[in-house]
């Protein structure tokens, strides 16, 4: 699982607010995990 944060905590809510900044990054830390897996990241 990948972990971003969220407005006053509150997570796996319809109210659950992230940034657009924030979810990029845990896409782009799940990307890096999955190259890193699949031996293509440097």
């Amino acid at each position: 699982m990948i972990f971003v944060p969220c407005k006053d905590g509150i997570s796996h809510n319809e109210i659950e607010d992230a940034t657009q900044a924030d979810c990029a990054s845990g896409a782009n830390t799940l990307l890096h995990t999955v190259l890193a897996l699949a031996g293509v990241a440097s």
